[in-house]
């Protein structure tokens, strides 16, 4: 039973994490990023949603610092057993305190707006019924066992084992001898991780995402996705000169392809190449008004 709970499903979760994020990438990035509904009331969101966000972000930072930071490490800090005790525990119980209070906001919203009732699906039910076991099991652990019990230091043990998972090197039989509310814990937060790219949980990665590949702005031309900027002259407007040796037409004859590459200038007196600004938003506006006719 050992090498089932703590081998077999900590790696079947974690190929579920890994897997589920590559399909949900390749088929629907879309449902990525999550949008607000203006014409929905948004006053529980607007205090939900902070408490769940600063919360997760405690919560993964604390147990980032307790599971993958080895004991000795913190002991070579200065910091004693009985220092890093008051401080997990008491940053622990706040973190999780402020997550379960959104996400009872959130639910509430909910259940409560028929307009996100009837668009609520199977696997929203599943992703707040999971996250929500994961935050009452680890508050049910810290307050029941490190505050109102004997106490347990998870480093020596769970600690120890997650970091061997890591490495590909389990140890399933460290987890003997634990305090039965930190399996119940880790159980669910395995469950979460397995069902995590199939919620809207990978809005997580929306932020990050969106920054590592967000084009770069050297790299638009003036009639790029956003559109001209005031001073900008389109590119069709000035052709490449020709070079079979017959005539420059247009605005070539008078604008150079060289100056036209020049740096900015002041967009109030003159477009770019030295163009009057007024006669570069004219040509513009002609370009593309014989655009649209066509």
């Amino acid at each position: 039973m050992a090498t089932l709970l703590w081998l077999v499903l900590p790696y079947l979760a974690l190929a579920a994490f890994v897997l589920g994020h590559v399909w949900r990438w390749r088929y629907d990035q879309f449902g990525w990023p999550t949008f607000r509904t203006p014409l929905v009331d948004n006053r529980l969101l607007r205090r939900g949603s902070p408490l769940v966000h600063l919360g997760v972000v405690a919560v993964v930072i604390g147990h980032a610092i307790g599971l993958l930071v080895p004991r000795s490490w913190t002991a070579a800090l200065g910091i004693t057993d009985a220092a890093y005790h008051l401080i997990s525990v008491t940053a622990g119980t706040l973190a999780g305190a402020a997550l379960l209070a959104g996400l009872v906001l959130l639910v509430a919203r909910r259940i409560l707006l028929p307009g996100l009732r009837r668009t609520t699906t199977v696997m929203d039910v599943v992703m707040y019924l999971v996250l929500g076991i994961v935050v009452l099991l680890g508050l049910a652990a810290t307050v029941a066992v490190n505050v109102l019990g004997p106490g347990h230091d998870y480093r020596q043990r769970v600690a120890v084992w997650f970091r061997r998972v890591l490495l590909l090197r389990p140890d399933p039989w460290r987890r003997a001898g634990v305090a039965l509310r930190f399996p119940w814990h880790s159980l669910a937060v395995l469950g979460l991780v397995a069902i995590w790219p199939f919620t809207r949980l990978v809005h997580a990665w929306a932020v990050p995402i969106g920054v590592l590949w967000q084009p770069s702005r050297s790299r638009t031309s003036a009639t790029g996705p956003t559109g001209p900027r005031p001073g900008d002259v389109c590119p069709l407007a000035y052709p490449r000169p020709r070079t079979d040796g017959g005539p420059v037409r247009g605005r070539a004859a008078f604008a150079s392809p060289a100056g036209a590459e020049e740096g900015d200038h002041d967009e109030g007196e003159t477009g770019r190449g030295g163009v009057p600004g007024a006669q570069a938003d004219r040509g513009n506006r002609s370009v593309a008004q014989s655009a649209g006719a066509r």
